[in-house]
């Protein structure tokens, strides 16, 4: 596997960049199927725990009760976001905050219309029981995708020069020994890790959300002009999400039966311990800190530190305010 080094093989992320919000700028375009009333709604990510309050909305009839016909579908390696853009089905999508900052920098407005998590839920875990503040220069397995900004920001601001080793899906590289560390979700690849009885302390997980790092991660977001267009469809969607979080929170044991008729319907490998554990923490990272509670909000203070975060590490190249990102 090659690596690839820090400071961020800048062609290769500019590239990349670029190729993300063409994706992103198509996703949002006009879309005959709003003409049909329709509302689609496609999450970043395969079935699984992480999207649990879009499932609940959906079967407890939120969306009917709003009066919103919705479709959820998800990205696939025959029906990939891009095909669905292609066919004009696709009218708002979950991102990272760091994304969606990304993306507005790139020419892309954008408009956040629900925000789930309150806490960053990334992790660097280190194989061999070390600190991974403490291992400078290490080789640390890294998504192919776009999701570990604040990981890059990390080793920047931290001076820790890691050398990112790009993986897909799995986390083969790090279970054969082949990194000395990786970047995982703690709803999902953290949890893969403990399942493969690999020795995991505390002492060696480092969790952004404990440290000036905790920006937030998953919204809905829709592209400005088209939410300007069909405010009253964004609305009721919001609503009617929030609702199927708050459910899921109240009733986890039934909000784990409809993810898993989900995960079926989808063909999904995985398994119920893994999330039943993801839909868990995906509900704690919803809990702000300050306060308590489930705010569903974008929080200033967090898109101006992850402005700055982001900007220093070369991943913008001029600041995102909350504005930006807001009504």
């Amino acid at each position: 596997m090659r690596s690839i080094r820090v400071p961020f093989a800048g062609f290769l992320l500019s590239c990349m960049r670029r190729l993300t919000s063409v994706i992103v700028l198509s996703l949002f375009i006009s879309l005959a199927a709003q003409a049909q009333g329709r509302f689609v709604f496609m999450p970043q990510w395969t079935a699984q725990a992480q999207f649990a309050g879009y499932y609940v909305a959906m079967e407890k009839g939120f969306y009917t009760a709003e009066g919103i016909d919705v479709d959820i579908v998800h990205p696939s390696a025959t029906q990939s976001t891009l095909s669905r853009v292609e066919n004009d089905e696709i009218h708002a999508t979950t991102l990272q905050l760091c994304q969606a900052m990304k993306l507005i920098d790139g020419g892309v407005p954008l408009v956040n219309i629900l925000q789930t998590s309150m806490n960053n839920s990334l992790t660097i875990v280190s194989r061999r029981g070390k600190n991974p503040l403490t291992q400078k220069g290490a080789r640390v397995a890294i998504w192919s995708t776009d999701f570990g900004d604040m990981a890059l920001c990390m080793s920047t601001q931290e001076h820790l020069d890691y050398e990112w080793v790009k993986y897909a899906s799995n986390l083969n590289l790090f279970i054969k020994g082949a990194v000395d560390a990786a970047v995982a979700m703690s709803y999902n690849e953290f949890y893969q890790l403990v399942q493969t009885g690999l020795p995991v302390t505390e002492s060696s997980v480092y969790r952004f959300c404990d440290h000036e790092y905790n920006v937030q991660d998953d919204g809905v977001y829709m592209r400005r002009d088209q939410y300007e267009q069909h405010k009253a469809q964004a609305v009721k969607f919001a609503k009617a999400s929030r609702k199927g979080w708050e459910w899921a929170a109240a009733h986890p044991e039934e909000t784990l039966e409809i993810v898993m008729k989900y995960v079926r319907e989808n063909h999904i490998a995985t398994n119920r311990t893994l999330q039943q554990l993801m839909l868990a923490e995906v509900l704690r990272l919803q809990v702000d800190r300050e306060s308590g509670k489930r705010e569903f909000r974008l929080r200033p203070d967090m898109v101006r530190q992850a402005s700055r975060l982001m900007k220093g590490s070369r991943l913008l190249t001029r600041e995102v305010t909350y504005q930006q990102l807001t009504e």
